[in-house]
């Protein structure tokens, strides 16, 4: 039985722009009330389905007959614009473009890089950088501090270029380069960033195809050679995904979760009382903001009947993970912060076989920095009221772009 609401167009303007920092637009709920999947005009161009249920969201998701890869006619043009979508198209595929055998071999070939046990090796050293970092905020004497610029970007950008084999001194520009890439900015200066971030990247594979280090790409090149067939172009595409998801999305959530955190001082205290607590605040801090939002783009490759709706082959789907992770049906009360929720089963990662490689780096990061920031500084507090901060919503990646805090 099919939903008969779910195949009347709704229009879904773009951008999408948060009523309230801490909430879904308004929209969101509106379309998920009415049908957990419904079809959408979007401003972007086209049609597509919209998926805001969760339960909906997990099965799109987990289904392989809803394709990943960019280069099938009829993409929906939701985060990428056309443009764009075209530029990606004329490079080897990125992972997450990649479907069945393709994207299974990609993402066993690297997985092992980010098991929870390899990365436990690492947490000494994330500690040392983030009380690096912190004992700088804490000797320049001058408040208030950018948190930002002081903490939530230098913690996974140096994190990242380690793990990577990435100069550190590079930082800022491919800081400045993928920031580019995630903002509505022109499309000339992202088609520029695109390009000269590309370049860049293929010159470090080059150099370290002939200087190895101890590092995640120098392994991939000694994989790949022991092989017998060293593949430079899939290296770059790796190293392109990895070294722009790599830091953008964690520094913002660290950001985010201070402001969460630091507005909710009962919901902080049950943390700094217990940083056993810390882990699950995490994941409520991911479900509550779930900054990738509309990345979980699909194509159906077959007809097919979920949620209500009947969706046929290449037409589009989105899944909004923001309005999923709100969903009544799956977390009672989602507009409230609860940090001892236990919501692991958010999509903020997503969901399936792209469910986000670096999650357990992303979420070891998130607990040090807020475990060691709360402990080191307990008397933390926003400079500027939340409702003034400057927030991204002109960013496909949700977060805010200067966080000044003072203690």
């Amino acid at each position: 039985m099919t939903n008969s609401v779910a195949g009347e167009l709704a229009d879904l303007e773009l951008p999408v722009e948060r009523g309230c920092p801490f909430a879904p637009p308004a929209a969101y709920e509106r379309l998920r009330e009415q049908a957990p999947i419904r079809k959408v005009r979007l401003t972007s161009g086209g049609e597509a389905w919209w998926v805001s249920g969760h339960e909906e969201g997990r099965a799109v998701l987990a289904d392989p007959r809803f394709s990943s890869d960019k280069r099938k006619d009829g993409w929906p043009l939701f985060t990428l614009d056309a443009a764009t979508l075209q530029q990606l198209r004329s490079q080897p595929p990125l992972m997450l473009s990649m479907d069945g055998a393709e994207h299974a071999a990609a993402r066993r070939a690297v997985i092992g890089e980010f098991t929870v046990r390899r990365l436990a090796s690492l947490r000494p050293r994330i500690q040392a950088i983030v009380d690096h970092f912190i004992d700088d905020m804490l000797t320049t004497g001058q408040q208030p501090v950018d948190l930002v610029q002081a903490l939530s970007l230098p913690v996974p950008s140096l994190v990242i270029c380690e793990l990577l084999g990435v100069p550190y001194a590079d930082h800022d520009f491919f800081q400045g380069r993928t920031s580019m890439l995630v903002r509505r900015t022109s499309l000339e200066d992202r088609q520029r960033a695109f390009a000269e971030l590309r370049a860049y990247i293929d010159d470090l594979i080059t150099r370290k195809e002939s200087e190895p280090g101890d590092d995640l790409f120098s392994r991939q090149i000694a994989r790949q050679r022991q092989m017998g067939a060293l593949d430079h172009a899939s290296l770059v595409s790796l190293a392109f995904l990895l070294l722009t998801a790599g830091h953008e999305t964690t520094a913002n959530m660290i950001s985010l979760g201070v402001v969460a955190l630091l507005t909710h001082p009962q919901q902080l205290a049950l943390i700094t009382t217990d940083p056993d607590k810390t882990p699950m605040a995490v994941e409520e801090l991911l479900r509550y903001f779930s900054i990738a939002d509309g990345v979980t783009s699909r194509l159906a490759t077959e007809d097919v009947e979920i949620g209500g709706a009947r969706i046929g082959a290449g037409e589009g789907v989105i899944v909004s993970m923001l309005s999923a992770n709100w969903d009544p049906a799956a977390f009672k009360d989602p507009a409230e912060l609860d940090v001892e929720r236990g919501a692991r089963h958010h999509l903020a990662f997503g969901f399936g076989p792209h469910q986000c490689l670096g999650q357990n780096l992303a979420r070891m990061e998130l607990q040090v920095v807020f475990d060691t920031l709360f402990r080191r500084i307990p008397t933390l507090r926003l400079a500027a009221p939340a409702e003034d901060l400057p927030f991204k919503s002109d960013a496909v990646i949700y977060g805010v772009h200067e966080l000044p805090v003072t203690w």
